[in-house]
């Protein structure tokens, strides 16, 4: 079956408008998730479980944060096989409603203390439904900027989708802290956490608002006219398509250098059990500043990554990050607050940024148009579920008064950061094949002197890009 051209380019107000609906999408969508996952390691342990054992208190805590990725798949399946028979815009307008109404539910809960074990079950279930929602956001929103972006500009225009994420991070730990400044310790825990969480009505109006402004890819359009969608998208993803989910799935394993950061790094350094003491306020902030630098560095990233390729932004990226996660635990544990925010900068706010602002353009590439959505979304949220389940791993591995916290974890993140790196070597080079002929094994990359200039004219008459911070 010969594939659709796809030549026919996106209108100028359309790329602009694809990348910044990818940015606001992912922006108040990671906002609602990551709201959770700053509550699950600062405050749920004590207003969601029995106080009785705080170690269990913790882990528990921390698995519901996992639980939500667990759903990831299941969302992935449902999603991803909307969005490549159904449309990209379809699929992210229903995971945004979705994400918003389960985000509003939390907020709404009842505390462990008011109804018991009713609690924890109630806050699973909802939890199961961000998750499941989160499933079909992300490679919708990659696939869509990517559809939409110029050959030679993938890999810049794609990573505002990820930076978008890092803004919603920065918001997610942002909106706590006037809270926890404001609010006595009895009052935050009976109406200030959940603020946060029903804020998520703003989220949801708004995201909507600049989806619905942007129009359907051209690739699915084309496809659609030509009736070349399928009619079993993910059986023909496993038939045609398993080696490069491998691929994609040992990839997302590099969730593991946020996970430990973070998340376990936050509960490490905060919990009283694990008697480091850092003030909470600290680990609202870290993450914040190393997302500010994110922000900056990803465009960067995204646009290096279109003269260089992905392969070696991804590999050198995992390599550093995995080895500065190490160090930020050893930093947490003797309690050297400049040296802990340091690290966060150096190895979450800029060296993952490499990684971080890849894979949008990446993952997409490694597939054709017509299963795209389909099999990013599966393998990467199959991988993020391993990657996700590393919290909880590392409260068990280095529960409170275990010794050499910083040495397990560490190596087990540099182990499976190296992993990663493995598998994004083990992958095709994408950058300089042309979108119709993306996730042909025979496709042949443009050679590079006709790349560079294709790319060359794609910059001089790059679309609004000043509204882009293009670099």
């Amino acid at each position: 079956m010969t594939a659709p051209s796809h030549r026919k380019p996106a209108g100028r107000s359309q790329v602009v408008k694809a990348a910044a609906s990818g940015w606001m999408g992912s922006a108040l969508e990671y906002y609602d998730f990551f709201v959770y996952g700053t509550a699950a390691a600062l405050f749920f342990p004590r207003l969601f479980f029995p106080s009785s054992d705080p170690s269990v208190a913790i882990i528990a805590s921390l698995a519901t944060y996992a639980v939500g990725f667990v759903a990831r798949p299941i969302g992935a399946f449902v999603l991803g096989r909307w969005g490549d028979t159904h449309g990209r815009k379809f699929v992210l307008v229903f995971s945004m409603m979705l994400m918003g109404a389960s985000t509003m539910g939390v907020g709404l809960l009842p505390t462990y203390q008011q109804v018991g074990i009713l609690a924890p079950v109630l806050l699973v279930i909802l939890r199961l439904l961000q998750g499941f929602a989160l499933g079909g956001e992300q490679p919708g929103a990659n696939s869509m900027v990517l559809e939409h972006a110029p050959f030679g500009r993938r890999g810049f225009y794609t990573s505002f989708v990820i930076q978008g994420t890092q803004a919603g991070q920065i918001l997610a730990a942002g909106v706590f802290l006037p809270l926890i400044y404001s609010m006595p310790q009895q009052m935050f825990d009976a109406v200030g956490w959940r603020i946060p969480f029903l804020f998520s009505v703003v989220v949801v109006i708004l995201g909507l608002v600049v989806r619905s402004k942007v129009n359907e890819t051209p690739a699915f359009t084309e496809e659609s006219e030509h009736g070349e969608l399928p009619k079993s998208p993910i059986l023909e993803t496993f038939k045609l398509a398993w080696p490069n989910m491998l691929r994609v799935i040992l990839m997302a394993l590099a969730y593991v250098v946020p996970a430990a950061i973070t998340v376990f790094g936050a509960a490490y350094a905060v919990q009283p059990a694990y008697g480091i003491g850092l003030p909470k306020e600290l680990f609202l902030w870290i993450p914040v500043l190393g997302n500010i630098v994110a922000i900056i560095v990803i465009p960067f990233a995204g646009n290096l990554s279109d003269k260089i390729g992905r392969r070696p932004m991804f590999i050198w990226s995992m390599v550093g990050s995995g080895l500065a996660t190490a160090v930020y635990l050893y930093a947490v544990s003797i309690r050297s607050i400049p040296a802990a925010i340091a690290m966060s900068l150096i190895g979450w706010g800029i060296i993952y940024q490499g990684y971080n602002a890849v894979f949008p353009s990446f993952w997409p590439e490694l597939f054709p148009t017509r299963i795209r959505v389909t099999g990013t979304a599966i393998s990467h949220n199959i991988g993020v579920v391993c990657g996700a389940c590393l919290p909880m791993l590392f409260a068990a591995v280095g529960p409170p008064g275990s010794t050499n916290i910083p040495i397990k974890i560490g190596l087990i993140s540099i182990a499976v950061a190296l992993l990663s790196a493995f598998a994004a070597w083990s992958a095709r080079e994408t950058y300089r094949v042309r979108l119709e002929d993306l996730g042909r094994p025979d496709a042949v990359p443009v050679n590079k002197e006709e790349y560079d200039r294709i790319r060359a004219e794609a910059l001089r008459t790059r679309p609004a890009a000043s509204h882009l911070g293009a670099v």
